[in-house]
């Protein structure tokens, strides 16, 4: 590490936010290119780039020079990285036992000659924070206090889901808006 650097990131880890912001975009272009061979996709280079400047700036401190600046920023921004993907993985595979439980569900409906309704099929497609709210509200009968109580979010929100989850279901159904 050069003298230079080894002053700047020292100024950086006493507070000096000038410093932070040289020591940050010396090594921008860098960690960029890096992470663009990394993940082979332009946004999501930019993303993780954006977010190991954030988590530098947070964690400047606990730098110990212990290997260079550019090696301790390729570390924060590969283990970054790595949890993204985890994270959509665990996402993706969220999402196929979601589509595999309505599956499930539409064929015991239909196993016992009972309707799978067009409503079902849209609600299964509505955020899952609006299907509760919506759930709650149009089927059990739960006034917006009680859906907030439950759900742990202000009434005014839990009004919120319900509006929108019942927008989009008239809007999936072809029915017009009242």
């Amino acid at each position: 590490m050069s003298q230079s650097n080894a002053t700047i990131i020292r100024q950086a880890q006493q507070g000096n936010a000038s410093a932070l912001a040289q020591l940050l975009q010396d090594h921008y272009t860098f960690l960029y290119k890096y992470l663009l061979k990394v993940t082979l996709d332009p946004a999501l280079a930019e993303d993780v780039c954006q977010d190991t400047m954030v988590r530098c700036m947070e964690k400047i401190s606990a730098y110990n020079g212990s290997s260079s600046f550019s090696s301790w920023l390729v570390t924060i921004a590969t283990r970054l990285y790595f949890d993204r993907m985890r994270r959509r993985k665990r996402e993706h595979e969220w999402n196929r036992s979601q589509e595999q439980g309505i599956r499930s569900i539409r064929w015991q409906f239909e196993s016992r000659n009972e309707e799978w309704s067009d409503v079902l099929d849209a609600l299964s497609r509505l955020p899952s924070s609006q299907r509760v709210a919506v759930l709650l509200k149009h089927y059990y009968g739960y006034g917006y206090e009680e859906i907030g109580s439950m759900l742990l979010i202000p009434e005014g929100t839990a009004k919120s889901r319900v509006a929108y989850g019942l927008r989009q279901l008239r809007k999936e159904l072809g029915e017009d808006e009242q």
